[in-house]
């Protein structure tokens, strides 16, 4: 999996790269057919933001984390990129599974009209 990461007025140092690296690791092994991921990490107001777009299955995914503080903004995206990926597993796997015919029950006034009474 390719991790595209770039900073907006934050420097991506190695140190901040090999800690994507370790966050996203297990991410990468439950969903091997993931490509790639593009991670913005900026800071404004004093807060870190880090946003992750992916997509999986033909389905975009983007989510959001923030924090005071870089390393926790990182993971709260990436537990949020974890659920909405295992979300989305659901759902293709729910699809693939027959959905149940529901049959009517037969109306008592159809019944009755079907009666010859006399």
């Amino acid at each position: 999996m390719k991790i595209n990461l770039s900073g907006h007025h934050v420097d991506v140092t190695d140190a901040v790269k090999s800690h994507v690296q370790e966050k996203f690791a297990k991410i990468e092994s439950h969903f091997p057919s993931l490509l790639s991921i593009d991670i913005i990490i900026s800071n404004e107001h004093k807060k870190y933001y880090t946003e992750i777009t992916t997509t999986y299955s033909g389905v975009s995914i983007s989510v959001k984390g923030e924090n005071e503080v870089m390393y926790p903004a990182i993971a709260s995206a990436a537990k949020k990129l974890d659920a909405a990926l295992k979300h989305r597993k659901g759902q293709l796997k729910a699809n693939l599974h027959e959905k149940p015919v529901s049959t009517t029950p037969e109306i008592a006034h159809e019944i009755i009209q079907e009666m010859e009474l006399r």
